[in-house]
């Protein structure tokens, strides 16, 4: 498991964009399994579930991505899961990393440091 939390200078729904761009349709075997959304005045949380194929590890692997506003600045949270072979070992080849620094690397310009 790969995990990952940054601020960007952008809003939630700009980020969504960017995200759903580049892992949808920005790869042949991306996906959107679902997106949770709530919305209370100027306050916004989003949970997105992603999964994509492998090619190299024959697996899939899964992408939990949440953007929020609540601390008046734009918040990602993003775990990748998955992409491990056996029941027992949770090697997984470097796959979940690839996955997750394909939302660091989408939101890298925006990124407050």
């Amino acid at each position: 498991m790969d995990v990952t939390e940054f601020y960007v200078s952008i809003e939630p729904h700009d980020v969504l964009k960017r995200i759903k761009t580049n892992i949808v349709e920005g790869s042949f075997s991306g996906k959107l399994i679902d997106q949770y959304e709530r919305i209370v005045g100027d306050q916004q949380v989003v949970v997105c579930i992603f999964e994509k194929y492998y090619m190299r590890t024959s697996n899939r692997a899964s992408l939990t991505v949440t953007v929020d506003n609540l601390e008046g600045k734009t918040k990602i949270h993003a775990v990748a899961s998955g992409g491990g072979e056996g029941a027992f070992f949770r090697f997984d080849w470097g796959v979940g990393n690839t996955f997750l620094n394909s939302v660091v690397k989408t939101l890298e310009e925006f990124i407050i440091k």
